[in-house]
C-alpha cells in the first residue's frame, strides 16, 4: 500500500492540489465546494464530464478523519479511479466482486484500521448486511455519491439501489455526503435530494464542453457516412461509436475492422471475459474505437476519446450529453456526431410505448424524446439548445455544425401543404391511414401495386410532389414532426396522422421555414491523424509519440490503463517545454510530488535522449 501524504506537511486543500494532483489551482467552484463538505456540508455537485468532479470528494478525504465511502455504478470504473489514486500515493481501495474472499478481508482490515483514505463500494455491496457491519466498524469520512442521477426513476440510467441510499442519512446523520451527477435537469435533482433526505448545497458549474463541437446529420447510408466520417477526420484516434441494438454493434465494428480501423464491439449480451477484455483493450490502448449500446456507459473515465458518434438518436438529451460527454475530457479538440432520421423517432416512440412504465413516465419520455428531436432539427445553435435544456443561457457557440455552416431556411408552406393534404386525402380515400413510404409514393406519382391497390392514383394530390425527391420528403416529414404538425403512429405500423397544428398550415393561417438539405454538401477536409498531430509541432510531436511510447511501457509494467500514467494533455505539455530539470518538470499541470519522485528521471533521460538525437 502506498504511504499516505503528509498531512501535517500539506495541511490544506491548495497544498493538496499542487502537491497530490500536480494542478496549479482550483477550477470553477471546486474550492467552494471542498470548503464547504471539508466542514461537515452536504452538497449536490452537477459538473460537466472532465469538469474535475473527482476532487471534490477526494481532496475532502484526505482533510477529514476517517474513510472516504464512495458509492459507483461500475466495478472498471472503480477499478480505474483506485489505480489513478494509487498511482498519486493515495491509500485508496475497492471492495467488488474481483477480489477473492482472502482479497476482501485484506481490504475490511484496512479500513477497520483507518488505513484507507478512500474505499469504492458498488450501492449493492454497501447495502448488503456485511457493507453495513463494516461501515459500522469504520470511523467515516464523508460519503460520496457518484453518477448520482441513478437515483432518478426519470433519470436515463435509474439503478433502484440507488433511491435505497437515504439509509446512509438515517444510520450516520454527522457525516457529510456529497451527490455527484454530469447531467440532471431540475426535476431530476430535486428528485435525487428527496430520495437521498439531502438538503444539500447546490453547486451548478456551467454545463458547456466548449471543445467539443456537436453535428447532426441527416442519415442516408449511415453506416457508409460513419465510416468516412472517422476515415476522414479521425483517423487513429480512441472513439466511441453508440448503435441502438447489439446486433447493430456486431455488423459495425466488423464493418469498420474490416475497413482498417481498430474497431471493438461492447454490448450486455456479449460474453462478460469478453466484455471485460474489450474494455481494457480501450483503456489501455491507443486508437481504439469501441462500437457499443448504453451498456457501455458511465465510468468511461478515459481523457482522450476525440470522437463519439452515434448512429441512432438517444432517447432524451441527457443521455445524448452524458454519452457525448465522454469524449475530450482532457479539454482537447473533440467531436460529437450523430446521424438521424425519421426512423430514429419511430424506434424511440414505439420503445416508449412497449415499456411497462406507467403512464407519468411514458408522458415524460415522451416529452424527453420531443426534446432531443428539436436539436436533432435545430437550424441555430446546437449548444445554446443544449445548454438551454439545462436551464442555462449562452450566446451561439460558432463551434457546432449549425454556426460554422448556417443551414439555408425556405419557405417550406406550398410543400407542407401537398404533404398534409396527400395524408389527408389517403385517409378521406380509404377510411385509414398510411405510413410515410406510400404516402410519399402518392406524392411523387409512383403508381405502385399498393398505390393502385387503393385507387390513389386517382387522387388529386398523385404526383404533385414529383419535382423533388423521396430524401427531400423524408427531410420535409421529419421537420413536420419535430414541429407536432404530423404524428407518427408508432403503437400501429408508423401511420402518419395529423395535429391540430397542421389545420392552421392546410388553411393558410400560418407559413413555415424549414432547413433546405443539400444532399451535395462538400465533404470536409481530412484532418490529422490525431489531435495531438495538429496541436504540435514536428519535434514537439516526435518528442510526444516518445513519452506516448514510454507511457505505454510503464503502464503495462504497473497493471494500469496509460492515462493513469499520464493524460496524453500532460504529455504535451512535456513535450512542448522539454524541462530539463525536476523543478522545472514540477511546474507541468498533472505532475504531483509522487509521480516527480517515481517517473522525474526518467522523463528527464528521454528528454535529453531526444534532444541528442535530433
Amino acid at each position: 500500500m502506498a504511504t499516505p501524504p503528509m498531512r501535517n506537511e500539506h495541511a490544506d486543500a491548495e497544498q493538496l492540489l499542487r502537491h497530490v494532483w500536480g494542478y496549479p489551482a482550483f477550477r470553477d467552484q471546486q474550492r467552494a465546494i471542498v470548503e464547504h463538505v471539508v466542514g461537515g456540508g452536504d452538497a449536490m455537485v452537477l459538473m460537466p464530464t472532465g469538469g474535475g468532479k473527482s476532487l471534490c470528494y477526494q481532496i475532502p478525504a484526505l482533510l477529514r478523519d476517517g474513510v472516504a465511502i464512495v458509492v459507483s455504478p461500475l466495478i472498471a470504473l472503480m477499478q480505474d479511479q483506485v489505480a489513478a489514486l494509487r498511482e498519486l500515493g493515495l491509500r485508496a481501495a475497492f471492495l467488488n466482486s474481483t477480489l477473492d474472499a482472502d482479497g476482501a478481508r485484506q481490504v475490511q482490515a484496512q479500513a477497520r484500521r483507518g488505513e484507507l483514505d478512500l474505499l469504492y463500494l458498488a450501492p449493492e455491496r454497501l447495502l448488503s448486511e456485511s457493507g453495513l457491519r463494516l461501515l459500522e466498524q469504520c470511523r467515516i469520512a464523508l460519503f460520496a455519491i457518484d453518477e448520482a442521477h441513478c437515483v432518478s426513476q426519470w433519470g436515463h440510467d435509474f439503478r433502484p439501489e440507488y433511491g435505497q441510499l437515504s439509509l446512509l442519512r438515517e444510520r450516520w446523520p454527522e457525516v457529510p455526503r456529497v451527490a455527484l451527477t454530469a447531467t440532471a435537469d431540475v426535476p431530476t435533482r430535486d428528485e435525487i435530494a428527496q430520495r437521498l433526505l439531502l438538503q444539500p448545497r447546490a453547486f451548478v458549474s456551467s454545463f458547456d464542453r466548449p471543445n467539443i463541437r456537436y453535428r447532426i446529420v441527416e442519415k442516408r447510408d449511415a453506416r457508409a457516412q460513419l465510416l468516412q466520417f472517422i476515415r476522414d477526420e479521425h483517423a487513429g484516434d480512441c472513439g466511441v461509436v453508440y448503435a441502438l441494438s447489439r446486433s447493430s454493434v456486431e455488423d459495425i465494428a466488423r464493418q469498420l475492422a474490416a475497413h482498417g480501423i481498430d474497431a471493438l464491439p461492447y454490448h450486455a449480451g456479449m460474453p462478460a471475459a469478453t466484455r471485460a477484455a474489450h474494455l481494457r483493450r480501450f483503456l489501455d490502448d491507443d486508437g481504439v474505437v469501441m462500437v457499443a449500446t448504453i451498456a457501455f456507459g458511465m465510468g468511461i473515465d478515459k481523457p482522450d476519446v476525440r470522437f463519439v458518434a452515434h448512429i441512432d438518436m438517444p432517447r432524451s438529451i441527457e443521455g445524448y450529453f452524458q454519452e457525448t460527454g465522454r469524449a475530450g475530457r482532457d479539454g482537447a479538440p473533440a467531436q460529437a456526431w450523430m446521424a438521424y432520421g425519421l426512423a430514429d423517432v419511430v424506434q424511440q416512440r414505439r420503445l416508449i410505448e412497449l415499456s411497462e412504465a406507467d403512464e407519468g413516465y411514458k408522458r415524460l419520455a415522451g416529452s424527453k424524446l420531443d426534446a432531443m428531436l428539436a436539436l436533432a432539427e435545430a437550424a441555430d445553435c446546437r449548444r445554446v439548445r443544449l445548454l438551454a435544456y439545462f436551464g442555462e443561457s449562452a450566446e451561439p457557440c460558432g463551434n457546432c455544425d449549425n454556426c460554422l455552416q448556417p443551414p439555408a431556411l425556405v419557405d417550406a408552406t406550398e410543400s407542407a401543404q401537398k404533404l398534409l393534404s396527400t395524408v389527408y386525402r389517403c385517409r378521406q380515400a380509404s377510411g385509414f391511414s398510411f405510413a410515410a413510404t406510400h404516402v410519399i409514393d402518392v406524392l411523387r406519382g409512383k403508381a405502385t401495386d399498393k398505390v393502385l391497390r387503393f385507387g390513389h392514383d386517382r387522387l388529386s394530390t398523385f404526383g404533385i410532389g414529383a419535382d423533388l425527391g423521396e430524401q427531400d420528403w423524408r427531410s420535409l416529414l421529419r421537420q413536420l414532426a419535430a414541429q407536432h404538425l404530423i404524428e407518427v403512429d408508432s403503437a400501429h405500423f408508423n401511420v402518419l396522422h395529423l395535429t391540430d397544428g397542421s389545420r392552421d398550415i392546410l388553411r393558410g393561417a400560418r407559413r413555415i421555414a424549414l432547413k433546405r438539405i443539400d444532399a451535395r454538401a462538400a465533404r470536409r477536409k481530412r484532418a490529422p491523424a490525431s489531435a495531438a498531430a495538429a496541436a504540435l509541432g514536428a519535434d514537439a510531436q516526435a518528442l510526444f509519440e516518445q513519452l506516448r511510447q514510454w507511457r505505454g511501457e510503464t503502464a503495462r509494467a504497473h497493471a494500469v490503463p496509460a492515462y493513469v500514467v499520464f493524460p496524453d494533455a500532460t504529455l504535451q505539455a512535456i513535450a512542448r517545454a522539454r524541462p530539463r530539470d525536476l523543478d522545472a518538470l514540477r511546474g507541468i499541470s498533472g505532475v504531483g510530488d509522487t509521480k516527480l519522485e517515481r517517473y522525474g528521471e526518467a522523463l528527464l533521460g528521454l528528454i535529453a535522449h531526444a534532444a541528442r538525437d535530433a
